[in-house]
């Protein structure tokens, strides 16, 4: 039996577009039992439980069969159990930490033949973008990229933190968020984003909030994803007015994230009636950084 933690995710930080994420102690639970019965039973609670497949076409059990036809060690069977608490379509790596959680589960139960960066490659190819998965598998705060060899990636020590999750009672699809991107930037926009990665960067690995709610803006991806988002400007200012340093879109959105060194309920209940005043119903979380990833619970 493989009993998986795999944490949630925030992804982009404001500039870091596609290359920044880091994960949050909001978790999804997987337990896996082999069996020598020839069938795959599937049990979730939580999250999308009427929404999620419960048959061999789940992301969990796919990634799962991507690990044991790599090493050629396949069960007879299988019975999942899932427990989701992270929202779905949400911008908090719902389905990176499916996909994460099943290459660990299935790596688990095969006695661990495949490292790491080998479980971050297929959860790469799977995925389709890395700023999500790495995190969701390393832990802590991650910077990636990739060349023509395969993900470049190192992980960023950060200094105890908590971070406010709001999740609003929205959807809004990856594919979406995507396609209303332009295809080209100015010179001078990718110049604007790629200093703000930095300082973002090292405003997070000093804990240094006031660098970090002057270098946490962005000219490729909010500016458009924002109108996506009923309430946003509202979201931002109510936060900074209740001691917020930096506000950003959770990966593709809907959900949002703010950074601060205290005040963090009454930045998440600030939020959370700036959202209803737009009609919009939202859940809140105070989250700390997770700094181990994905890992099998004894």
């Amino acid at each position: 039996m493989s009993h998986i933690l795999v944490p949630a995710t925030t992804a982009n930080l404001g500039p870091g577009f596609d290359c920044l994420g880091m994960a949050l102690s909001l978790y999804n639970e997987i337990e896996i039992i082999a069996q020598a019965v020839e069938s795959t039973g599937i049990e979730i609670e939580g999250e999308g439980t009427s929404e999620l497949p419960h048959d061999v076409s789940n992301l969990i059990v796919r990634s799962m069969q991507r690990v044991f036809d790599q090493v050629g060690n396949q069960p007879t069977g299988l019975h999942l159990r899932s427990f989701n608490r992270i929202p779905m379509m949400g911008g908090l790596g719902s389905s990176s930490a499916a996909i994460v959680g099943g290459l660990v589960a299935a790596n688990a139960l095969a006695n661990s033949p495949l490292t790491r960066d080998e479980l971050l490659s297929l959860a790469i190819e799977i995925e389709g973008h890395p700023d999500n998965v790495a995190p969701a598998l390393l832990g802590g705060l991650v910077i990636i990229a990739a060349d023509e060899r395969g993900p470049i990636v190192d992980r960023i020590d950060v200094p105890e933190m908590k971070v406010v999750a709001i999740h609003p009672d929205l959807r809004v699809a990856t594919k979406t968020a995507r396609r209303i991107l332009p295809t080209t930037v100015s010179r001078a926009d990718a110049i604007f984003n790629a200093g703000r990665v930095a300082l973002v960067t090292l405003a997070l690995s000093r804990g240094d909030f006031d660098l970090l709610g002057r270098a946490m803006d962005d000219r490729l991806h909010q500016p458009l994803r924002k109108y996506l988002i009923i309430g946003y400007d509202d979201v931002v200012n109510a936060a900074k007015s209740a001691g917020a340093a930096a506000i950003a879109i959770s990966g593709s959105g809907p959900s949002m994230i703010a950074f601060a060194p205290d005040h963090h309920e009454a930045i998440a209940q600030a939020m959370k009636d700036a959202f209803a005043a737009n009609k919009i119903e939202s859940r809140t979380w105070i989250l700390n950084v997770d700094r181990e990833g994905a890992r099998v619970i004894p």
